[in-house]
């Protein structure tokens, strides 16, 4: 359920990889498979191995975090990255033809990384400046591309052919991921992987306690909100939509 789980010059070898194997199995489907989910004996193994990952490291150190790290921090933390998405949510919003979106993320982004202290402060919130969150595989959707086979990537968790295929794009143009200091990079990859992760760790309890099949719980709750998010862009039309809040 997390994302940007690896290090910038692995993790599109890791995608390129998961998603040309999607296409050689596609047709390894079984009669009990589910439609939408025709490669699940493969997820199912990537999905046992995310989360033998998850339980030995991401989820204690981002439990250390969340107890230790002041909380103004960890909201400062948060805003930074927050912010940094914004660009491209605004980038995103105008390959959409939403230029209200694109509008509102864009002046986001300025008031935050100017009057924020580079977006440690959200200060476009606290002025009404809404946030729509919107990345390439929400565009792809919106412009007709099929979602595909489910896929569960390595590490980066529940995806999909199309979403996969925008995840690339997405951290292609990541600032982050483009940084040229190797140290600032890491650090900040890592740093970003670990704020994502405490921000998971209520909902991965909820799901812990609720769900006899895990897997199945989390593969449904994601293909149905995905959809439900590309059906909101198509449904309410070029420039009118709101996308994720």
């Amino acid at each position: 359920m997390t994302h940007h789980l690896s290090t910038p010059a692995r993790s599109p070898t890791v995608l390129v990889s998961a998603l040309a194997l999607a296409v050689l199995t596609g047709c390894a489907t079984g009669p009990d498979a589910n439609p939408r989910d025709p490669l699940e004996p493969l997820n199912r193994g990537v999905y046992r191995f995310n989360d033998a990952v998850d339980t030995a490291v991401l989820k204690p150190v981002a439990t250390a975090y969340k107890d230790v790290t002041p909380s103004p921090v960890q909201t400062g933390v948060n805003n930074f990255f927050s912010n940094i998405g914004d660009l491209w949510s605004s980038a995103n919003a105008a390959f959409q033809l939403r230029p209200r979106e694109a509008t509102e993320n864009l002046m986001r982004f300025s008031v935050n990384t100017v009057l924020g202290l580079g977006g440690l402060l959200d200060i476009a919130t606290e002025v009404g400046i809404p946030r729509t969150r919107l990345d390439f595989g929400q565009t792809l959707g919106r412009w007709g591309a099929p979602s595909g086979a489910y896929l569960v990537l390595p590490i980066f968790g529940p995806s999909s052919v199309r979403d996969g295929t925008g995840l690339l794009v997405d951290m292609s143009v990541d600032p982050v991921s483009g940084l040229n200091d190797r140290s600032a990079r890491n650090s900040l990859t890592a740093l970003r992987v670990v704020d994502t992760r405490a921000g998971l760790l209520r909902a991965s309890s909820v799901l812990e306690e609720a769900a006899l099949d895990k897997y199945s719980f989390t593969r449904d709750f994601y293909l149905n909100r995905r959809q439900s998010q590309i059906d909101d862009l198509i449904d309410k039309g070029i420039g009118l939509g709101d996308g994720e809040q």
